[in-house]
């Protein structure tokens, strides 16, 4: 018997990623150290209070069972006072929040809740990949919105034509952004508010960098913005902010219709998140270990600095981030995201990410990642230097 499977699945591009990952492990095979600076994944460790936390939850009968879909409301209810501590914006922990497995997981189930068949979803373009697959994979219509270096990597609404707008039913934002680490005022959210409204729009804001932020800069929130509650969801994920990706945790926060809504699918397609990561997760949200955050931006800050400085240095083109731990460069005169890739890779043993896997915008850009020690920083560095680009 020949297997069939889903015509949704063909709607998704090649998956650049996976033939990467391919190549670098041939790269491996042969002998090479490779350095990775591709992934987004923290490598400065979970601090010990919230690990010790885990260890104690996860000796407790009671965190053995299936959780709540909608997460504990001890969860809840900590997670709404960080967002009141951090933004200002009070929210009902109970009717308002919604744990989730990972700030990807709920952006991943939110079309399913809010896109019919033949919506359109404005989708910026570079962007996370999973903006376009949660929208094809429930029959809705992708329409990107280009970010430029000339925009700033914002979105202009203006240009988004009437007939689209008006079929539009849902717009991802995305700040700071990833891949190009842009960064955004809450000016840009009440832009975004009114284009929305005006439009019956629902606008979902992924804010997985919120905390990962330099000079003093501090992120704004979608709710910062008058009469956001009427149209908007923020995703948040522990994820970045606590060197938890592993943990898979974060929360959505926002409209209760749209709350309500994302946990009607949850319902229905999973079990809620272990409630020992629960209870560790509330003891991150409540702090208790000092400035750890801090700490940390202060490393990521100093890698930034060491790499910018570098890069530029080589002739390669790139602006100094306010924040997430990405540099966003491009690529030299005569190469394509993947061709320059693909050459610092085989040659130079270090893994980047193209550009163009995040979208046609990406093209002529590539993402490094800050998640590496600085004493394999600089190896990196001294080895793309060596190819004399």
């Amino acid at each position: 018997m020949q297997t069939k499977t889903a015509t949704r699945l063909g709607l998704l591009p090649p998956y650049l990623f996976a033939e990467l990952d391919r190549l670098k492990k041939e790269v491996a095979a042969s002998g090479v150290d490779v350095i990775s600076l591709g992934i987004g994944d923290p490598d400065l460790p979970t601090p010990q209070h919230i690990v010790d936390s885990l260890k104690r939850a996860a000796d407790l009968p009671k965190n053995h069972r299936y959780p709540d879909y909608e997460g504990l409301e001890e969860f809840r209810r900590a997670a709404a006072r960080w967002f009141e501590r951090r933004f200002g914006h009070r929210f009902d922990p109970v009717g308002e929040v919604c744990a989730l497995i990972g700030s990807k997981e709920g952006i991943a189930n939110f079309p399913t809740a809010v896109v019919d068949p033949g919506d359109i979803v404005l989708i910026p373009d570079p962007g996370y990949p999973v903006y376009y697959s949660g929208c094809v994979f429930n029959g809705g219509e992708p329409y990107f919105l280009t970010l430029t270096k000339r925009n700033g990597f914002v979105p202009d609404f203006s240009s988004v034509p009437d007939e689209v707008a008006r079929r539009a039913r849902l717009l991802w934002l995305n700040y700071p952004n990833n891949p190009t680490a842009a960064t955004v005022d809450a000016a840009f959210f009440d832009r975004a508010v009114r284009f929305c409204l005006k439009n019956d729009i629902i606008l979902a804001h992924d804010s997985a960098y919120s905390e990962i932020a330099y000079e003093g800069y501090r992120a704004p929130s979608v709710f910062d913005a008058k009469d956001a509650r009427e149209c908007a969801i923020e995703f948040h994920s522990l994820s970045k902010t606590f060197s938890m990706t592993g943990w898979r945790c974060g929360f959505a926060i926002g409209n209760p219709q749209l709350i309500s809504a994302l946990g009607k699918v949850k319902t229905n397609v999973d079990s809620g998140v272990f409630q020992a990561i629960q209870e560790a997760a509330i003891t991150a949200l409540n702090g208790g270990d000092g400035d750890k955050l801090g700490e940390y931006c202060a490393i990521y800050r100093e890698r930034r600095d060491l790499l910018v400085g570098a890069l530029r240095e080589m002739g390669l083109k790139c602006d100094l981030p306010r924040a997430t731990f990405y540099v966003w460069a491009e690529v030299p005169s005569g190469y394509t995201s993947v061709s320059f890739t693909e050459r610092v890779l085989k040659e130079a043993g270090v893994a980047i990410t193209p550009g163009s896997g995040f979208g046609k915008g990406g093209e002529g850009f590539v993402r490094f990642s800050l998640t590496v020690s600085s004493e394999r920083l600089t190896e990196a560095v001294a080895r793309i230097k060596a190819l004399r680009l």
